[in-house]
């Protein structure tokens, strides 16, 4: 069975959009599947598929239907697998960065190169991104807070949900520890 990592988008921020992760962990156990961990309360959920033959697109669909059922509104879901997230860590185009200066957006689709040269033109001293596949890093070396370029890349990016690199790694430390 695969084990999966569903990542909510803009929960549990400023009082919004509150999930409780034992609510989350019953939610994910009641659509069938198994092992099921959470990790900080930012909305991330660890499982092991327990609906053989569901792709990625299924399973964020299952989980945000059943979010909506539930807490009456839709929340974002983006799935990814165990080995898609421990991919992503070996991508890591800034292996030299700390963990927690580098993001990883995982994108339901691929910005336009547009809008991600537009955001690559903004004046924002040590910052830098890169795209790779359906992921986007970006590094800001003093922080994520005022990056003028995260805040750029906040529009070409607002499909996904993003996690630092010390949080992906994690994720794929809970999802190796399967029940």
């Amino acid at each position: 069975m695969t084990r999966y990592a569903a990542l909510l988008r803009g929960i549990n921020v400023g009082g919004h959009n509150t999930v409780r992760m034992a609510d989350l962990r019953t939610l994910v156990e009641a659509l069938g599947h198994t092992d099921v961990v959470t990790y900080i309360n930012s909305g991330n959920v660890v499982f092991t598929d327990g609906t053989p033959g569901a792709d990625r697109a299924a399973l964020e669909t299952a989980i945000e239907d059943r979010l909506e059922q539930e807490l009456g509104r839709r929340i974002a879901v983006l799935v990814r697998s165990r080995d898609e997230l421990a991919e992503a860590v070996a991508a890591n185009p800034f292996p030299d960065a700390a963990p927690p200066r580098v993001l990883l957006a995982f994108l339901r689709s691929v910005p336009a190169p547009a809008d991600l040269a537009r955001a690559g033109e903004v004046e924002s001293g040590d910052d830098e991104f890169r795209l790779l596949g359906s992921t986007l890093y970006l590094h800001c070396p003093d922080g994520m807070g005022r990056s003028k370029l995260a805040a750029a890349l906040s529009k070409p990016t607002a499909d996904g949900t993003s996690r630092n690199l010390a949080t992906v790694r994690k994720l794929v430390e809970l999802a190796d520890r399967a029940g």
